[in-house]
């Protein structure tokens, strides 16, 4: 399993911490998120410090289709419903200025940067396609609507989508960017105490701190193991398929998703939660060989996403009762754009600077979703099943993997090698015999 992204890349390396050092913010994370938030940080002058357990980019970043787009599957028409036209438009625009931003940052970069439009397309329901571009029409944005998709290859009813979006190469991207960052990377950061973080190198004193681990780490505040979940996804490379020149994905859960990066076409979907069955790979080959009989499978991978009660992601103030601590999670498949969306924010806060977007985001908003009931129901069941292997995170029983060879953790997502090494969080460390 070999993400492609991996291929011929370099990322800078950075020293371990060594002994105790204080900073005015800290970040403890190393993935694209963790990674902007420095970025902004540095170029605002601020002290900060950016601490990593293994690798930069190590973890879910790697795992991208890496697309830079404000187009979220149908997503404006259902928070239009829910949140109102105005935060719909707010999360319209926050998204548009992250892609933006990316666009002025990549600019003149080595990272395999295109411009691109971006649609979701239907099997069977037309309606639901032209729902949202009334919605995106009502807060502002001229929306793309086509007829007929005639790259695909298999019939929908159309597709409606934005142009000026994007697509790029995000261990590229990483790799100029990151270069001469305060970063100290093998520094596992153990537990946090009051302004004070303790690693397995040493201790670290801060005045403000920024969580982004994929999973918050502190279970004792914000209640993110009942506000979300993880899901699994996977991705196929294929060479010898058809050019495709837009992005795609279907609006209904469980679809295809399609880009292009150089000869490769990326087809992703056969996803599910965390410790559920899905289709996985076999989903995937299944349809090459159907759709695409000329093409082959040179590149295979997965991600890991962390889905909210309400679609929008979790990004400010960790909890109230961590008024010093932010958090950035919960970004819904939608990780590049919602990761710069999170450090241009953040960079505010920590400056005790207004940003119009804080309430939109905000992590401690109403949790009366019905998302909740489910979360809480696939807890409850699994800490009632009776299993060899339970999570150390909050003692879920978990499910072996036998494609990836993993143990798998249905309530929160933490993942586990067959030696019981952690892979995915939010665990903190691995299985104890």
């Amino acid at each position: 399993m070999k993400p492609i992204w991996t291929e011929n890349v370099y990322l800078p390396r950075f020293e371990s911490l060594a002994g105790s050092v204080k900073t005015d913010v800290l970040i403890i994370g190393g993935g694209l998120a963790g990674i902007l938030c420095a970025y902004f940080l540095d170029k605002a002058g601020v002290d900060y410090l950016l601490v990593e357990g293994a690798r930069i980019c190590g973890g879910n970043t790697k795992g991208t289709t890496a697309k830079i787009t404000s187009q979220h599957g149908l997503v404006y028409e259902r928070l239009i419903r829910t949140v109102g036209a105005d935060k719909a438009g707010m999360y319209l625009r926050a998204n548009q200025e992250a892609v933006a931003e990316y666009c002025e940052l990549c600019r003149g970069m080595d990272c395999d940067f295109e411009r691109k439009s971006a649609f979701v397309y239907s099997f069977t329901d037309r309606r639901k396609l032209e729902k949202e571009a009334e919605a995106l029409s009502r807060i502002g944005e001229k929306p793309l609507f086509l007829e007929q998709t005639e790259e695909l290859p298999f019939s929908t009813v159309g597709a409606v989508g934005l142009d000026g979006q994007a697509q790029f190469h995000p261990l590229k991207f990483v790799s100029a960017l990151a270069e001469g960052l305060r970063i100290r990377e093998q520094t596992f950061v153990k537990e946090l105490g009051k302004k004070k973080a303790i690693t397995d190198k040493g201790e670290i004193s801060f005045e403000k701190l920024i969580v982004a681990t994929h999973f918050p780490m502190d279970n004792k505040h914000g209640l993110y193991f009942l506000k979300m979940y993880q899901h699994r996804s996977y991705v196929m490379a294929l060479q010898n398929a058809p050019r495709l020149e837009g992005m795609y994905v279907d609006e209904a859960q469980g679809g295809m998703s399609f880009r292009r990066y150089k000869e490769y076409l990326l087809l992703g979907g056969g996803g599910a939660r965390t410790g559920k069955k899905s289709g996985k790979w076999s989903e995937l080959r299944s349809f090459a060989e159907t759709h695409y009989p000329g093409a082959s499978p040179e590149y295979f991978w997965a991600a890991q996403d962390t889905m909210t009660l309400d679609g929008i992601p979790y990004i400010g103030r960790y909890s109230p009762q961590m008024p010093e601590c932010y958090v950035v999670t919960g970004f819904n498949k939608w990780g590049i754009t919602s990761s710069m969306v999170s450090a241009m924010l953040l960079a505010d806060l920590v400056r005790e600077k207004k940003n119009p977007y804080e309430e939109l985001f905000h992590p401690s908003r109403s949790m009366l979703r019905p998302r909740l009931l489910v979360n809480g129901w696939e807890a409850l069941a699994n800490l009632l099943t009776f299993s060899g292997k339970r999570c150390p995170h909050m003692g879920c029983a978990l499910k072996w993997n036998a494609v990836e060879q993993t143990y798998d953790c249905p309530c929160h997502g933490s993942r586990f090698d067959r030696e019981g090494n952690l892979v995915d969080n939010p665990a903190a460390g691995g299985l104890k015999e």
